[in-house]
């Protein structure tokens, strides 16, 4: 059997272990554990079930990184995405006030529509068609996003009404707590130490549990909140999206979905040194992957799925194969019996993890031609413009918008490609709906 797995996943030819990618699957499924609770509690704004939610949540997440470790054969784990669930419930049913068995429903046809899309390989070809200076921008970017969301989980950057952000205040014990693990896991990156992420998440845990800053948890197993709630409601409601203002929703979950996965693959691919000559292999399988999770995800009861920038997490504790998506699909599944267990992974856990690796991915700055101009500042904007906007798909946009713009000014129109002029209008599109 494990002769089988190695071949399959190609595991000798990655310079990889069976153990390592394992060990990178459950790294990459710690650092996105908290999924599990907080998709259900931005779900149950809208009304959802919040048991039902849980439940769905570990299922789509669980089919979605299994398919994208067998078909794709990628390390990159997917689950419903942050940001589109908060869209789901806080603006299109408080805000526009529809059911959200209808918002369900305009989830399952924009599941549908990607779908289609993919099998005609439409984002396919407009991932493979993005320079490679802004694909090395999407990869810094995302670094520097999630380096931001690791300083704000642990406390060491928050809010300010003068500033907008600023130090968080280090007399309270959870934020020393990410403090400790940030050192540690610093200190063993940079001895070179096989694991020193997972290891630093660890030693947080243990630190935590000695100072009482991290609950023991009261029990191990508990029963899996039933489906039925949630399950088939965006199916059965098809019929309700027969206005313009729910076709703008279900446009709005297909664009934000779309680009918050490309960039998320083409960053990691990045990490991982995936990419060959600007293009992402296998990337057809991987968007099919996407694709399916997110349709599965409509039908049991939760917010569009989309891979996860969590994977990176994985991939810099040595995860090159599909068996680490794989590992951390199994775990998803395994998490709906054991989710008092999870409660022991806090933010201020996961925090150290995420910033490192935000580091790890900002290497990909010395990649991009930052003297021509006419890359630097779309590069830039997309560099800048995630961790801002606190969206990765928002960073993009304002990357490709000035793109075509700053190739023209430089005369290099002819070096332009003709999907990244359709890039500019769908960007300047995406920009209208989701501010009008």
């Amino acid at each position: 059997m494990i002769n089988r797995i190695k071949s399959y996943f190609e595991i000798d030819q990655l310079h990889t272990t069976v153990k390592r990618e394992m060990l990178a699957g459950f790294t990459t499924f710690i650092s996105m554990a908290y999924i599990l609770f907080v998709n259900p509690t931005i779900l149950s704004a809208s009304g959802m079930d919040k048991g039902a939610v849980f439940t769905a949540t570990a299922l789509s997440s669980a089919l979605g990184c299994i398919l994208m470790g067998i078909l794709a054969k990628y390390p990159i784990a997917t689950a419903p995405a942050l940001g589109i669930n908060a869209f789901f419930s806080y603006s299109v049913v408080i805000g526009m006030g529809i059911p959200w068995q209808t918002a369900l429903a305009g989830v399952f046809v924009a599941s549908l529509i990607f779908i289609l899309i993919t099998i005609f390989k439409l984002r396919e070809m407009i991932i493979n068609a993005i320079p490679s200076n802004l694909k090395y921008a999407i990869s810094s970017g995302i670094g520097l996003f999630i380096a931001f969301i690791g300083l704000q989980d642990g406390g060491l950057i928050i809010a300010n009404k003068s500033t907008v952000v600023g130090l968080g205040p280090l007399t309270v014990g959870t934020t020393w707590l990410t403090i400790f693990g940030l050192i540690v896991t610093a200190i063993l990156m940079v001895r070179r130490v096989p694991g020193g992420i997972f290891i630093g998440m660890f030693a947080t845990v243990i630190l935590g549990f000695i100072t009482g800053l991290i609950k023991m948890p009261t029990q191990v197993v508990a029963g899996a909140p039933s489906l039925a709630p949630t399950f088939m409601q965006g199916v059965k409601h098809i019929s309700d999206i027969n206005t313009v203002q729910l076709w703008v929703v279900v446009l709005t979950f297909l664009l934000v979905t779309f680009f918050d996965t490309a960039g998320t693959l083409v960053g990691l691919a990045q990490q991982a040194g995936f990419m060959k000559d600007n293009k992402m292999p296998r990337v057809g399988k991987a968007l099919v992957a996407d694709s399916t999770a997110m349709l599965a995800g409509s039908v049991l009861g939760t917010s569009p799925v989309g891979a996860y920038v969590e994977s990176s997490a994985g991939i810099a504790v040595g995860g090159r194969s599909g068996l680490t998506a794989v590992t951390t699909g199994l775990l998803f599944i395994i998490g709906i019996f054991f989710s008092p267990l999870l409660s022991v992974v806090t933010t201020q856990v996961t925090a150290p993890a995420l910033i490192i690796v935000g580091v790890l991915m900002a290497q990909s700055l010395t990649k991009i031609e930052w003297t021509k101009m006419e890359i630097a500042i779309p590069a830039f904007l997309i560099v800048i413009g995630m961790p801002l906007t606190y969206s990765i798909s928002d960073g993009i946009a304002l990357g490709m918008i000035f793109y075509p713009i700053t190739m023209i000014a430089a005369g290099r129109r002819k070096d332009v490609h003709p999907i990244m002029y359709g890039l500019f209008f769908v960007f300047l599109l995406f920009m209208w709906i989701l501010n009008v």
